[in-house]
C-alpha cells in the first residue's frame, strides 16, 4: 500500500507516531523519524530495517523540521508523505491553566503542526506525486473537556488549519491531500502516565478512561495508524479536508 511512499514522522519515537512508522514500512514504504528523543529514534529506526531513519526534531523549532525534510530527501529521494503527531498534554481549566503549560501545549501542538505543513510542502510539490498529509487532532478537539483548555483548543486549531491547508492545496492544484484524525483515550506513553498520576485505585483510572468511549474501551495505537496509513493511500485519493474519528464513539457523546 505504501510501496515507493517516504513519510516523515514527527514524534516517532513511539506512541502513535512510532507505531505508524512501523506500519508505514510494513506496508512497504520508508520513514524518517523525528522525535527530541532521538536515541529512542534511532533504536525504533533500527529496529525497523534500512527503510527507515531517525533525525532529532523538536517542533517547535521551523529549522529543524527544514533539516528533517532535507535529511528525508537525502536518505530516501522524496517525500511523499508527512504525519504529524508530535504533542504534549497537560491539564488545567482555563481558570487554572498555568500560562507556561498553555504557551508549551499551543506551541507544540499546534505551531509545531503548522511548522511540519509549511516544512513539507515544498519537498511534496518538488516530489511530483500524489502526497499526503495527516495531522493528528484529538476527540477533545470536537468535545472539549472543562479541564483541558489548552489542549482542546490547540487540537481545534490543528483541525481548521488542516481544513484550510487542503483547500489551498487543491486551489493552487497541489497533489497534496490533508486530513485530520481525531483519535480517543490511546493506550500510550501519555495515556499511562494519566493512570499514573490519578488520585485513586489504578483500576479505577482505567475505568474512568473506558467510560468516555461508548465502545467501552480505549484505543490502540494500531487502531490510529491504521488510519493513518489508509488516509495516505490511493484508496484515500478522494478525500481531503476531512476528519476521521479513532476514539469508540468518544465524539458524539450527548
Amino acid at each position: 500500500m505504501m510501496d515507493g511512499k517516504v513519510a516523515l514522522i514527527s514524534g516517532g519515537a513511539e506512541g502513535i507516531g512510532g507505531t505508524a512508522g512501523r506500519r508505514f514500512v510494513e506496508e512497504g514504504g520508508s520513514v524518517m523519524l523525528g522525535d527530541i528523543q532521538l536515541e529512542k529514534a534511532q533504536a525504533h529506526a533500527a529496529s525497523l530495517g534500512a527503510r527507515a531513519a531517525a533525525i532529532e526534531l523538536d517542533v517547535r523549532n521551523l529549522d529543524q523540521w527544514h533539516a528533517a525534510v532535507k535529511a528525508t530527501q537525502e536518505k530516501f529521494g522524496k517525500l511523499t508523505t508527512c504525519f504529524n503527531v508530535a504533542g504534549i498534554s497537560e491539564p488545567g481549566s482555563v481558570d487554572e491553566v498555568d500560562l507556561d503549560s498553555w504557551t508549551r501545549t499551543i506551541d507544540i501542538n499546534l505551531n509545531g503542526t503548522f511548522n511540519g505543513c509549511r516544512a513539507a510542502m515544498p519537498a511534496m510539490v518538488a516530489s511530483g506525486e500524489d502526497c499526503s498529509i495527516v495531522n493528528i487532532g484529538s476527540m477533545l478537539a470536537m468535545r472539549p473537556g472543562s479541564i483541558f483548555a489548552a489542549y482542546s483548543a490547540s487540537k481545534a486549531g490543528v483541525t481548521a488549519m488542516s481544513k484550510s491547508l487542503a483547500l489551498h492545496c487543491a486551489a493552487q492544484g497541489y497533489k497534496i491531500r490533508v486530513n485530520t484524525v481525531h483519535p480517543g483515550a490511546i493506550d500510550t506513553p501519555m495515556y499511562q502516565r494519566y493512570l499514573a498520576a490519578y488520585d485513586g485505585p489504578h483500576d479505577e483510572a482505567v475505568e474512568v478512561f473506558n467510560r468516555n468511549h461508548p465502545i467501552k474501551r480505549v484505543g490502540q495505537a494500531e487502531e490510529v495508524a491504521n488510519a493513518m496509513i489508509w488516509l495516505s493511500s490511493e484508496g484515500a485519493s478522494f478525500t481531503t479536508a476531512n476528519d476521521i474519528t479513532v476514539d469508540g464513539g468518544g465524539s458524539y457523546r450527548e
